[in-house]
């Protein structure tokens, strides 16, 4: 009977025992999964700023490249083109309602050294206003012939080609030539001049 007793009271402590035991599993088990949540979380924000400086360093080393990229193209166009012997060609529209500009060509000596087909949308760019430079050349000092050549629509839809010729000196220093099309009223045709900047 003494063995009786005593697992009935072993199964009682047991059976008092057994909850607070699991509740003391339970408070340690929150105690541990806080432990883990918290250091989740650090972790998550510490993930969180490393991405952050991560995404500034590119953002920065893009604009670095970039920057490289624009001096690189600005010391090209210097040896490439040399300010003492650089022509560049414009071409530029005012109006544009007596001719379309498909394309245009352009000879200097009597050698081709530009021809360009226009897109819809670069003429519309034209007529709003924007310049197109088509070519740059090096030119030696001294008198020089440029013949432009335009193709296109002009009144009543018709087929147009037009050519317009200027002499000019090209000296010391840089030289901009702007081949402009332009709206004559009243004889409703384009007309096409090559101007000099200054």
């Amino acid at each position: 009977m003494t063995k009786t007793f005593n697992g009935l009271i072993a199964l009682l402590l047991l059976c008092i025992a057994a909850p607070v035991i699991a509740q003391g599993n339970a408070s340690m088990d929150a105690g541990t999964a806080m432990a883990a949540a918290m250091s989740a979380e650090a972790s998550e924000t510490e993930s969180r700023q490393e991405f952050r400086s991560l995404d500034q360093d590119v953002q920065s080393l893009k604009k670095e490249v970039l920057d490289l990229n624009r001096d690189l193209f600005l010391l090209e166009e210097e040896l490439l083109f040399p300010a003492n012997s650089q022509v560049a060609f414009f071409i530029s529209m005012d109006v544009g309602e007596y001719f379309e500009l498909d394309s245009v060509n352009i000879k200097i000596d009597g050698k081709e050294v530009a021809n360009y087909l226009y897109t819809e949308r670069e003429a519309d760019a034209l007529i709003r206003g924007g310049v197109h430079r088509v070519h740059m050349a090096n030119l030696k000092t001294g008198d020089h012939e440029l013949v432009a050549i335009f193709t296109g629509k002009g009144p009543h839809v018709r087929d147009y080609r037009r050519g317009a010729t200027m002499t000019f000196d090209k000296g010391i220093g840089a030289k901009y030539l702007e081949l402009e099309i332009t709206d004559r009223v009243k004889k409703q045709q384009p007309e096409f001049v090559i101007k000099e900047w200054e």
